[in-house]
């Protein structure tokens, strides 16, 4: 009787033990991570940071549309990967292949496009489907979200040779220029002018136009601007574009359609410039007339080193800017809105090693980026991990109640 009685409260203990074990990654996993993250209620974090190695990806557990996408290496796939921060502070990873350029987030955060890879990627469901061609750079979401602005690669990937050791191709051929329905994969060629690459593309904000950026032969750097309209091709206007010069980004065209902005700089120009020269330039934002191509305003200096403009705020640019360390791990990034003058409101700001930012343009307009920002919670692991993890532990609590079991038998034993 005593054996028996010995024997169901080892059993009530280890089952005890592990259910606390269970319950507790429930708790911290479930309903009190999401309490912890609602209580973060604005949607526009001013600060990210490193996620944890462990942490999930959007396939994996869904976090819902984006409030911010950044790109980091401190990782465990220990190379470029794309971070979602998602509208309730939920922080999931967005694995690139090695090699794979940045995607693009959409206006309303709720999809990225993989490109090259002809992927789009829902970040409600987490579902990956190829809903176009591979092969297609994405440049730009168009403003209302349904169709993007690409270049596709034409050139040939093998240099032919004829019996005499003469070259019978030429492998470098001009691009397309594409607009692209990134949902169904319709598709059409912009006829834009010739270009032996495309580097940069942005809409009007009615999405009518779209200006494009890039070398019109492969072995000079220099760019031209093309406007073109988006529906029908055929070139409003061109400029050519000197080496310190360059179309400003996704987000150049102005809100109210007057402006195209440049970045132009001072300093080494080229390709023989070393890191330490190209950190030291001095930037500052230039604008056309949209209507001429003409030269327009006055220029807006920007501190640090400035990489793209990605949208508007109140009127005011908002650019990814980089520190001026020439050691990628120790640069920092951050999203700053310029006004007119240089002055400045930091919006977004990382740990280094953070490459960009990508906040979605409903965001960008409107939301608040608060001081207080939710940090990744370290429970929002792939759920795969959690019977990994408990599995040790349940082990421990069995063996502990075994020991126990046989020490009160020990002690009920008659001997």
């Amino acid at each position: 009787m005593v054996r028996v009685m010995s024997l169901r409260i080892g059993r009530r203990a280890a089952l005890r033990a592990a259910l606390s074990i269970l319950a507790a990654a429930a708790l911290a996993s479930g309903s009190f991570a999401a309490a912890a993250a609602a209580a973060a209620s604005d949607p526009a974090p001013a600060r990210v940071y490193d996620p944890w190695l462990w942490q999930a990806t959007v396939g994996q557990r869904p976090a819902g549309p984006a409030s911010v996408v950044f790109f980091t290496s401190n990782t465990r796939y220990f190379e470029s990967t794309g971070v979602l921060v998602g509208r309730d502070g939920a922080y999931r990873l967005i694995p690139l292949q090695v090699g794979e350029d940045h995607g693009l987030l959409s206006p309303d955060g709720r999809h990225y496009v993989r490109p090259h890879r002809g992927v789009l990627v829902d970040l409600t469901t987490g579902a990956e489907d190829r809903t176009h061609r591979p092969g297609i750079r994405a440049l730009a979401w168009s403003p209302d979200g349904r169709t993007l602005l690409g270049t596709r690669d034409n050139d040939d990937a093998v240099i032919t040779y004829g019996p005499d050791n003469q070259q019978l191709n030429d492998p470098a051929k001009p691009d397309d220029l594409l607009v692209v329905d990134p949902y169904d994969g319709a598709e059409r060629v912009l006829a834009a002018g010739t270009f032996a690459s495309h580097t940069t593309g942005a809409w009007s904000p009615d999405g009518s136009l779209v200006v494009v950026a890039g070398p019109t032969d492969p072995a000079v750097e220099r760019q031209r601007l093309t406007v073109t309209d988006a529906a029908r091709g055929g070139v409003r206007w061109q400029r050519d574009l000197d080496e310190r010069h360059l179309l400003a980004g996704r987000g150049a065209w102005s809100p109210d359609g007057a402006r195209i902005a440049l970045l132009a700089f001072d300093g080494c120009a080229g390709p023989a410039c070393t890191l330490e020269e190209a950190a030291a330039r001095s930037w500052r934002l230039e604008f056309l007339d949209a209507a001429t191509g003409q030269p327009l305003g006055t220029s807006v200096p920007v501190d640090g080193w400035a990489t793209e403009l990605v949208g508007w705020r109140n009127g005011e640019a908002v650019l990814n800017r980089l520190s001026r360390e020439t050691t990628f791990e120790d640069r920092h990034a951050s999203l700053v809105a310029v006004a007119a003058g240089g002055r400045e409101q930091v919006l977004v700001t990382g740990p280094p090693g953070v490459s960009g930012f990508d906040v979605p343009a409903d965001l960008l307009a409107d939301a608040v980026f608060a001081g207080s920002a939710p940090r990744p919670s370290p429970w929002a692991a792939p759920w795969w991990l959690y019977p990994v993890v408990a599995l040790p532990a349940l082990l421990l609590a069995v063996l502990l109640a075994r020991a126990l079991l046989r020490r009160r038998e020990r002690r009920a034993s008659p001997g």
